[in-house]
C-alpha cells in the first residue's frame, strides 16, 4: 500500500516570503520501504531580509500530511490520510541573538525556532544558586499583598499564557525599570538597604521586560505599582540574571509583543 508523505507552507507573515526546501522527504513509498529508510527530514530555509521589524521576523504555518492508496483491487472507506499537527516555525535575524552576522556571510545570518510560549524555571530549593530570586517571585505569585510596593489589586504577569512577559532590549527603558525598582527598595528598606553591597534590589517582573517597574511611565493603560521589589543576596541576584540571559539566548526570545514567556518556580 503506497504511503505519500508531503509538507506544505500554506501561509506566511509577511505573505510574500519565499523558502528554499531540502532534506530527504520520501515521497511515495510502501511501509516496507519506509521501514528501511527509518528516518527522513524536510528542511525549510528562509533568506534574511524578508521579515518585519528590526528583528527581521518571519512566521509561517508548516503543514505535514500523509495519505495512502490501497492497491487494486482493494478499496477502503473513510479518510485515507490526514494533516499532522506541528508547532509553527519562526525565523529571525535579530542583532542581539546568536548568528546575527552569519559568520561573515550576511545571506546566512539569523536562525529558526518554533512559535510557542516557553517557560523560564527557577529553583527555590535549598542550595539553589538563584534561590533568593525564586523565593521572591514565588511570593509575588502566591501572596502579592505581602510584597512591596503595596498595591491592593496586584497581580503580576508571567503566570499564564494569557498574560506572559515580553522581552525588552531598549537600554534606556531597561534603565528606567531598574531606577524605579531601586527607588522602591530605598523607600521601604532605607538608603542603606544594600548593607554595604551584600544585598541588591531584585525586581519582578524583570527589568529586561516591558512589564518592568517603570511600565506605567511608558504605558498609560498599565497599572501603577504592579510589580514587586525585595533586597536579596547579590550572588543569588547575579545567578538569577545569568539564568535569565541564558534563557533568552537558548529560546531566541525576541524583543516586543510578538514573543512572550512564562515563569515557573520549582519548590
Amino acid at each position: 500500500m503506497p504511503i505519500t508523505t508531503k509538507a506544505t507552507i500554506p501561509q506566511s507573515w509577511p505573505s510574500g516570503a519565499r523558502y528554499t526546501r531540502g532534506g530527504s522527504m520520501p515521497g511515495t513509498k510502501t511501509f516496507t520501504q519506509l521501514k528501511v529508510q527509518r528516518t527522513f527530514k524536510d528542511t525549510v530555509t528562509a533568506k534574511p531580509g524578508q521579515g518585519s521589524g528590526s528583528a527581521d521576523l518571519l512566521f509561517a504555518v508548516y503543514e505535514p500530511a500523509i495519505c495512502y492508496t490501497p492497491p487494486a483491487p482493494w478499496k477502503l472507506s473513510g479518510a485515507l490520510g490526514g494533516k499532522l499537527f506541528m508547532l509553527a516555525p519562526r525565523w529571525d535575524a535579530a542583532s542581539y541573538l546568536a548568528n546575527s552576522t552569519g559568520g561573515g556571510t550576511p545571506a546566512k545570518k539569523g536562525a529558526a525556532t518554533f512559535s510557542y510560549v516557553p517557560t523560564l524555571t527557577y529553583s527555590a530549593k535549598a542550595g539553589a544558586e538563584e534561590r533568593g530570586v525564586a523565593q521572591h517571585i514565588k511570593t509575588a505569585f502566591t501572596v502579592p499583598q505581602d510584597t512591596k510596593p503595596y498595591m491592593s489589586a496586584k497581580e503580576v504577569p508571567g503566570q499564564s499564557a494569557k498574560d506572559p512577559l515580553h522581552r525588552l532590549v531598549n537600554k534606556t527603558r531597561k534603565d528606567d525599570n531598574r531606577k524605579a525598582a531601586v527607588k522602591q527598595c530605598k523607600r521601604y528598606w532605607g538608603a542603606n538597604y544594600t548593607q554595604g553591597g551584600t544585598l541588591e534590589c531584585d525586581e519582578y517582573p524583570f527589568a529586561t521586560t516591558y512589564e518592568g517597574a517603570a511600565e506605567a511611565d511608558h504605558d498609560s493603560e498599565a497599572k501603577k505599582f504592579n510589580f514587586s521589589v525585595k533586597p536579596i543576596p547579590a550572588a543569588e541576584n547575579l545567578a538569577g540574571g545569568n539564568i535569565l540571559r541564558s534563557f533568552y539566548a537558548k529560546n531566541r526570545i525576541i524583543d516586543g509583543m510578538d514573543d512572550g514567556f512564562l515563569v515557573k518556580i520549582r519548590s
